[in-house]
């Protein structure tokens, strides 16, 4: 219900503001926390059960389409093009509603089943992500690439995946790079038999070697390391062929701010 509690969770505080703004300046003056209080909690439990009575089911419903959804592009073999869906939606931070709301309960089922899942891997490889901040730093625009280095620390080992939103935002096209890295990380894990035991959270490459099963660590690492190779092979030829302006990374981060806060 990770994606219900991020629909119900702003839809409440929405009507909330809307309540305050209606009885603010009717409240007598002495009674404000008074009747605060009770607008939050009266408001709380209305918002609950929306949430339990629609909103739940609702979510529900869609979590079983899309878990369904991937579960028929792993029994096709077909699931590095979920990396089409997925690396975009971490542009517009529907990341974690993708992973812990889809990806994470189908990996948790395959886990206790054979032990490991390659649906942990999907969302939470930092390889694309790298790929991407690599070829910023040698052949993006030179305003920004002094910026580079702390976010490859900040993303591959730390783990924050949004660090790099920014710069694809700055040159969209590179959304096709992020693609090309995830679905070759797919495709290389998919071959190689890999798998996690757990969701790796923070998606850093540390995080990775912890819940990797012993004796897949090299397999692992090829795996991300393949992708991190695509995503910067083809950001590098994209930045080459760029001829537009966008070089203002500010601008660019406050575009990802306001996709982050709806």
């Amino acid at each position: 219900m990770f994606l219900g509690a991020m629909i119900i969770g702003p839809a409440a505080a929405w009507v909330l503001k809307k309540i305050d703004a209606v009885l603010d300046p009717k409240v007598p003056v002495g009674f404000e926390m008074l009747i605060s209080n009770f607008s939050l909690g009266i408001t709380g439990l209305g918002m609950a059960m929306v949430g339990f009575k629609a909103i739940g089911p609702v979510v529900k419903s869609i979590s079983t389409v899309l878990g369904n959804g991937i579960q028929s592009l792993v029994d096709n073999n077909l699931l590095p093009i979920a990396s089409v869906i997925i690396e975009p939606a971490k542009v517009l931070f529907l990341n974690n509603a993708i992973n812990h709301g889809v990806l994470g309960p189908l990996g948790v089922t395959q886990a206790k089943e054979t032990g490991k899942s390659v649906l942990f891997m999907l969302e939470t490889n930092p390889g694309p992500g790298l790929g991407v901040l690599l070829a910023f730093w040698l052949v993006g625009p030179r305003i920004v690439r002094g910026s580079v280095p702390g976010a490859i620390i900040i993303h591959f080992f730390g783990g924050i995946h949004e660090i790099y939103f920014p710069y694809i935002l700055m040159k969209p096209r590179l959304i096709l790079a992020a693609i090309a890295g995830g679905a070759a990380g797919v495709a290389m894990n998919v071959l190689l038999d890999n798998g996690l035991t757990a969701t790796p959270s923070p998606g850093s490459i540390f995080a990775y070697m912890v819940v990797t099963p012993k004796g897949d660590t090299f397999k692992v690492l090829l795996a991300i390391a393949v992708s991190a190779a695509v995503a910067f092979a083809a950001a590098w030829f994209l930045l080459k062929t760029d001829s537009s302006n966008n070089d203002d990374l500010d601008s660019a981060k406050s575009r990802k701010d306001s996709l982050k806060n709806g």
